[in-house]
C-alpha cells in the first residue's frame, strides 16, 4: 500500500512461542526462520506462512553476558537459508547447519572452542554468509581470525590472520568482480576485505572507537563503490573499490550520518539514514550531502517497492513515501506486542511485513 489506515495495516497473525531474541525472520519456500532463546537454550525455528510452529532445533546455550549486556539476553544470529539447508550461529558461537525440511542437525562447530574464537562484549551477532560451497565467519581470533568452511561438512577449508582484530558484529557480505570475489566486513578497528578463495588480506580502512566498540551495519555496493554507515562518529563513507578488487580509494565521508544497529538504505541515487539529530535523512550518493530530513525517531530502516519502512526503538513503525527529493510520512503502526528492546530489523516478503519484538513475531498484511 502507498499508505495505512489510520489504525495501520491489518494483522495476519501473531506468535510468542519463538523465545527472546532480536534476530529477523527469514521467509524461504513455504516457511519463516528465525532463532530465539528459551531457558538459556538457542533454538532454531521454522513455521508455517500462517505462524503455525513446523520444527524447533537447539544449538547450544545462548549468550546471556554480564553488567549491561546481561539486560539484552536472546538470540542475536539472523539465520542463512541455502536451498534445503539452514545456518546460524548462537551467541556464544555455536554454528549449526540444519535440514530446512525438519530441522535435523547435519553438522555443528563452535568457533571459540575449535579456532580459539573471541567475540566481543554482546555475543556473536552476525549472520553466516554462505555461498555455494562454503560457510564464511568472523572469530575475532588472533591466529585464524576469520574461516571459510566446508558448508556441508562444517570441515575447515582455509582461516586468515586477517587484521588479528575483534569481531564488531556486522553481518558479511560479497563482491563479486570478473577476477575475485571478496568478503567484506567490519572489525573493531577496520572495514576489510579478504580474497574468498584464499583468505588474502587485500585492503583495509581505518575506524576509530569511541564506546560501543560495535560496527553492525553490512555495507552495501553499488555500481563499483562501496557504500558504509559506521556506529562511534566514523559516519558515513563512500569508497570506490578497484576493478581487479585490490584496493580502495575514498570518495567522500560525512559524520552526519549516524547509525550503530538500525542499518541504511541504498536506493536509486540516495542514501538514507538517521542523522545526528536522529532525524531521517537522505543523502546524494555523488557529493554525500543532505538533500531532506524527516522527523522520525531512531530505528531500523529497510525499503520495498520504492518505500521506507521504518522500526523505531520505541515501537512505532513508519511507513515513509519517497517522492523526488521528500520523504513523507504515509502510514504508522504502533508495536504493543511482545517484550523487551526494539531492535530487530523488519522483514518484508510477498507483500507481508514481519515485525519482531523480543518474544513475538507479528506479520501484517500490506498488500494494496
Amino acid at each position: 500500500m502507498d499508505s495505512w489506515p489510520k489504525e495501520g495495516p491489518g494483522l495476519l497473525w501473531f506468535t510468542d512461542k519463538i523465545g527472546i531474541g532480536y534476530s529477523q525472520p527469514v521467509v524461504a519456500g513455504d516457511k519463516i526462520y528465525i532463532t530465539g532463546e528459551i531457558d538459556s537454550t538457542s533454538y532454531l525455528s521454522a513455521l508455517d506462512l500462517k505462524g503455525e510452529l513446523v520444527w524447533k532445533s537447539p544449538n547450544g546455550i545462548e549468550f546471556t553476558g554480564k553488567g549491561y549486556d546481561n539486560t539484552v539476553p536472546g538470540s542475536r544470529s539472523t539465520p542463512t537459508v541455502i536451498s534445503d539447508l539452514v545456518y546460524v550461529a548462537s551467541g556464544n558461537g555455536r554454528i549449526g547447519c540444519f535440514e530446512a525440511g525438519t530441522g535435523k542437525e547435519r553438522w555443528a562447530i563452535n568457533v571459540i572452542n575449535d579456532f580459539k574464537g573471541i567475540h566481543n562484549d554482546v555475543g556473536y551477532s552476525e549472520s553466516p554468509l554462505v555461498d555455494e560451497k562454503k560457510l564464511y565467519f568472523y572469530t575475532g581470533a588472533k591466529e585464524m581470525n576469520f574461516v571459510a568452511l566446508d558448508r556441508f561438512s562444517g570441515n575447515l577449508v582455509w582461516s586468515s590472520k586477517a587484521l588479528g582484530d575483534t569481531v564488531a558484529h556486522c553481518s558479511a557480505m560479497m563482491i563479486k568482480l570478473p577476477l575475485r570475489d571478496i568478503i567484506v566486513t567490519f572489525s573493531v578497528n577496520a572495514l576489510f576485505g579478504l580474497d574468498a578463495t584464499t583468505g588474502e588480506l587485500l585492503w583495509s580502512h581505518k575506524q576509530h572507537m569511541l564506546k560501543y566498540n560495535q560496527h553492525n551495519n553490512t555495507p552495501v555496493f553499488k555500481n563499483g563503490y562501496k557504500y558504509y554507515v559506521a556506529g562511534d562518529g566514523n559516519g558515513g563513507v563512500k569508497l570506490e573499490v578497484s576493478p581487479e578488487g585490490t584496493s580502495i580509494k575514498e570518495v567522500w565521508k560525512n559524520p552526519e550520518m549516524v547509525s550503530t544497529i538500525q542499518g541504511f538504505v541504498v536506493m536509486n541515487d540516495r542514501l538514507y539514514c538517521h542523522g545526528k539529530n536522529s532525524w531521517l535523512k537522505s543523502f546524494d550518493l555523488k557529493t554525500g550531502q543532505a538533500v531532506d530530513s524527516l522527523r522520525v525517531k531512531l530505528g531500523n530502516i529497510i525499503s520495498a517497492d520504492g518505500k521506507l519502512f521504518c522500526y523505531s526503538d520505541n515501537g512505532t513503525v513508519n511507513l515513509i513515501s519517497v517522492g523526488g527529493d521528500k520523504m513523507k510520512i504515509t502510514g504508522t503502526l504502533k508495536i504493543e506486542k511482545g517484550i523487551n528492546q526494539h531492535f530487530a530489523h523488519p522483514t518484508i516478503h510477498d507483500g507481508v511485513l514481519y515485525l519482531r519484538h523480543g518474544n513475538a513475531l507479528m506479520a501484517y498484511d500490506i498488500r494494496k
